[in-house]
């Protein structure tokens, strides 16, 4: 895996030790929520120990979809007449890698520290640590340190961590993180993955594109957060590619023998592979952030209002991951938006809206929250699934539609698959959830997310006229699904 490069001088670094806001982490989460709280007119410093960009720049959603999207495409273009001829042999490793490295800037954070020069924030390279109040104390990579005080706030954005099961021999056999795996240089020609959901899956099909014999290892049920039905397409298209799918187990112990892991399972086979991927949840990055040093658990997720400012405080915020309420890099960034407006506006003494969908409040994490699974086939939802709208109370009705029947998806491929399931809340008359499975369906997804956050009527939808023949013609094959509308 490539280090990061840190070798460029200090950036930054004013004189003034005082700012209005310190934000501990400077992944698209910390970037964005300085960004606001410095368009709202503070000054801000952010402290970073590795890649200014963080997580989801240089080891996660960028790098992992670039790995994901040759395979995507040949297996798109063979089944489009025309176009399939064309298509031989599979995909360009070489290429696909070198394509990673370009997208990641060769794991070089210059340009994100162009972006905080331009956007007037300060950064600070080191590892920060609360002590005490409104103080981060910042240990530089040569041992020297310097101390960081924030007039008005203090954000804690250092993200996730790949959670390592205590499994006998695991950590002795040098397994993959996700880390690993989507900054690979050399494919290995077996690959075993411990877990079953997003990366888990996500990687199995990369993997599996590149070249690589996949065992999956799965607890219980693939992509289980998801409608029964998209885990079931999404598994079988793994099972098309090859993919050993084991379910309903676990590693009862691993062991490395030269080039190769062996694994035993907890019904007695056994799994050999040249790399494992652990792939089984995430913890907090919050166990040498100086917690303890304000009463707070070290290693905890902070627990966080709808303004983003922890439980128990009056100046401490945490955006993203660390909240533990939407893992996912563009709810970090919503929650990072409204903490910086609510930053700002405390700060200056401007009202803060906390009404329900107001500007400052980031209550989408609750019920709004939209996803794509970048396999194959894609999965894209958003809100409610059938079963947490039955949970909740509400008097629900199931809409479901066949997306290989549209004339959209007939001119895009032969045999196109997929399906499209909304959620209707009967009482209110609104769209509550989605899910869809089909190739590419996650361009779809912004469409439903806000007839969602929208809550727009039933009735209303019927004069947004989908235009043909495309994939959106699915809203008017709801449509006629649910009924006329009232006159």
């Amino acid at each position: 895996m490539a280090e990061p490069q840190q070798t460029h001088p200090q950036q930054a670094q004013a004189d003034a030790a005082d700012y209005d806001l310190i934000v501990i982490g400077a992944g698209p989460v910390g970037e964005n929520l300085a960004d606001r709280a410095v368009r709202g007119g503070l000054t801000a410093a952010i402290v970073e120990s590795e890649l200014v960009g963080g997580e989801c720049s240089y080891w996660a959603c960028m790098p992992s979809k670039t790995l994901l999207r040759p395979g995507s495409v040949l297996r798109a273009a063979r089944v489009v007449p025309g176009a399939a001829a064309a298509v031989g042999g599979g995909v360009d490793v070489g290429a696909t890698l070198a394509s990673r490295d370009a997208i990641v800037h060769e794991w070089n954070d210059d340009g994100q520290i162009d972006w905080l020069r331009d956007a007037g924030i300060d950064l600070v390279r080191g590892h920060g640590r609360l002590d005490g109040e409104k103080t981060v104390r910042v240990e530089a990579s040569d041992g020297t340190e310097r101390v960081l005080r924030a007039r008005h706030a203090v954000a804690i954005c250092t993200g996730s961590a790949a959670l390592l099961p205590d499994v006998p021999g695991l950590a002795d056999v040098d397994p993959w993180t996700s880390r690993e795996a989507t900054s690979v240089h050399e494919v290995p020609s077996s690959l075993a993955i411990l877990g079953g959901g997003v990366v888990a899956s996500e990687m199995a099909t990369a993997f599996a594109s590149l070249g690589s014999s996949v065992t999956m290892i799965v607890r219980s049920h693939l992509l289980g957060t998801v409608e029964p039905f998209a885990a079931d397409a999404v598994a079988q298209s793994l099972e098309d590619a090859g993919v050993d799918l084991r379910r309903g187990v676990e590693i009862a112990q691993a062991t490395r023998d030269g080039a190769l892991v062996t694994l035993t399972l907890t019904d007695g086979s056994t799994v050999q592979a040249v790399e494992l991927l652990i792939a089984t949840g995430r913890v907090p990055r919050t166990g040498d952030v100086g917690l303890s040093s304000i009463g707070l658990e070290d290693g905890a997720w902070l627990d966080v209002d709808d303004t983003l400012r922890v439980a128990g405080t009056d100046w401490l915020y945490a955006a993203g991951d660390v909240t533990h309420r939407a893992l996912l890099t563009h709810q970090g960034k919503y929650q990072a938006r409204a903490a910086g407006d609510v930053i700002a506006a405390r700060a200056t003494g401007a009202p803060v809206d906390d009404a329900p969908w107001g500007a400052h409040v980031a209550t989408a994490d609750h019920r709004a929250v939209p996803q794509v699974v970048f396999t194959e086939p894609q999965v894209a939802a958003v809100g409610l699934t059938a079963q947490k709208a039955k949970d909740a109370g509400l008097r629900t009705r199931t809409l479901e539609v066949d997306l290989g029947q549209l004339a959209g998806a007939a001119t895009r491929a032969r045999g196109y698959r997929g399906t499209a399931q909304a959620i209707v809340d009967e009482d209110r008359g609104v769209i509550v959830g989605a899910t869809l499975v089909g190739d590419d369906v996650g361009e779809l997804l912004h469409a439903v997310t806000i007839a969602v956050v929208g809550e727009v009527p039933i009735d209303r939808l019927w004069h947004a006229v989908p235009s043909y023949p495309t994939l959106s013609e699915l809203w008017l094959r709801w449509l006629e699904d649910y009924g006329r509308p009232t006159p």
